[in-house]
């Protein structure tokens, strides 16, 4: 496919064994990847040198194009020949997810670590599949983690050092909401996104798999039950005129498709102490662009953070006298706090692009010390049975549904 140009090696520590990166995806994920593996090394000091080996994707001028733009050092059309490369060491999947289990368990049988974005598969038993190839290859030394990037959020990540310190006591209840308005317009096209041959679900799947992970990681508790409702409020759409990218296509002339996922899912849960939980994930919440918002009430004090405010983290400790208790403001941005002794100074406030970052960060790090990276394809796959819960109970109007073990 051409001369391939230099590699950009994410780092200048040429003395460091390199870890070659290979993407499948190109597109909106595939961006937020390629920022995250191109900017880790010159900021972290990292135990190895990641390098932009090579990235694939079905169009050959596209991922070209898109291989320069965005500093791969190779374009490939056909994910086989990519994990057959020997510059590649990690296989990244940025692809929908109907194609997520075949490539990673290949990658894995080939001797590569993998990571793989969010939901882990389109179904159960895929994720079952993918998280027994990651114990077995596990034994072979090769890490595998999916791509939660909400977790890396240094005010998320402070939040759940906090639960786990006990500064909330005994968790209560949960709040958890996260909304879009990109749907809301009926001419909008019919997207991989809106089927589920491509997509396994719609918001559930797109939204609901991140505030699932992220409410459970706070808590540092499963899920164990749901009730649910979910509806597809625009049923019929005009067919794409090509592949989309990102979250933005365009209409052909003529001719509508079925919307075969949901545009949105209410549920309530229980965690395995007894603790409540409510969930709702929308693509028609007019005005709401990627607005996601969790609160955790416990017996001790509540924490609260809003994804449009992610350098802030708001605080109530209970135990305080109730004359001058309240939320109070935490301004996540001191070098004591996650991930930022190698940021800014105090007060200089990170944005959405620094989650991949702190998500290669922690994967390079897992890799070179030979210890499993978290989200594992076990927790991917937990997340995929709570999903499966989630459809099941709203299949059967809204019947309490125990999670599968």
């Amino acid at each position: 496919m051409g001369q391939p140009h230099e590699p950009d090696e994410a780092g200048t520590g040429s003395g460091k064994p390199a870890l070659g990166v290979g993407m499948v995806g190109y597109a909106f994920m595939g961006a937020a990847h390629s920022q995250g593996w191109r900017t880790v090394g010159r900021v972290f000091d990292l135990p190895r040198r990641p390098v932009l080996a090579a990235v694939c994707g079905r169009d050959e001028q596209a991922v070209r194009a898109m291989a320069d733009r965005h500093g791969w050092a190779a374009a490939e059309t056909d994910w086989r020949a990519l994990i057959a490369r020997d510059d590649v060491d990690l296989v990244d999947i940025c692809t929908p997810g109907d194609s997520h289990a075949e490539i990673a368990v290949a990658a894995l049988a080939a001797g590569k670590h993998v990571l793989c974005e969010k939901p882990l598969a389109n179904t159960v038993e895929e994720a079952e599949t993918m998280a027994a190839a990651a114990a077995e290859a596990r034994e072979r030394g090769q890490m595998s983690m999916v791509g939660f990037n909400y977790r890396r959020v240094p005010a998320t990540s402070l939040a759940r050092s906090m639960v786990a310190e006990g500064r909330l006591g005994t968790l209560r209840h949960v709040r958890v909401t996260y909304l879009q308005d990109w749907l809301v317009d009926p001419q909008f096209p019919l997207t991989w996104r809106l089927r589920k041959e491509y997509a396994g679900s719609g918001a559930l799947g797109d939204l609901g798999a991140h505030i699932v992970d992220l409410a459970q990681y706070l808590a540092g508790e499963p899920l164990v039950g749901v009730s649910a409702l979910t509806e597809t409020f625009v049923r019929q759409r005009p067919l794409p005129a090509a592949a989309s990218s990102g979250l933005a296509a365009v209409t052909e002339t003529g001719g509508v498709g079925t919307v075969t996922v949901d545009d949105a899912a209410l549920f309530t849960a229980r965690f395995a102490s007894g603790a409540l939980a409510s969930f709702e994930a929308s693509r028609f919440a007019t005005g709401r662009k990627n607005s996601l918002r969790i609160e955790l009430n416990g017996e001790h004090g509540s924490l609260a953070f809003d994804l449009e405010r992610l350098n802030e983290l708001s605080y109530h400790d209970h135990t305080e006298p109730g004359t001058h208790a309240g939320f109070r403001r935490i301004l996540v941005t001191e070098p004591e706090h996650p991930y930022l002794d190698a940021w800014w100074p105090p007060g200089h406030g990170l944005g959405y692009e620094h989650t991949f970052v702190h998500q290669a960060r922690d994967l390079v790090h897992a890799i070179a010390a030979g210890r499993p990276p978290a989200p594992s394809f076990a927790d991917g796959l937990q997340v995929q049975r709570v999903l499966a819960a989630v459809e099941e109970s709203a299949e059967k109007n809204s019947v309490y549904t125990p999670i599968a073990v």
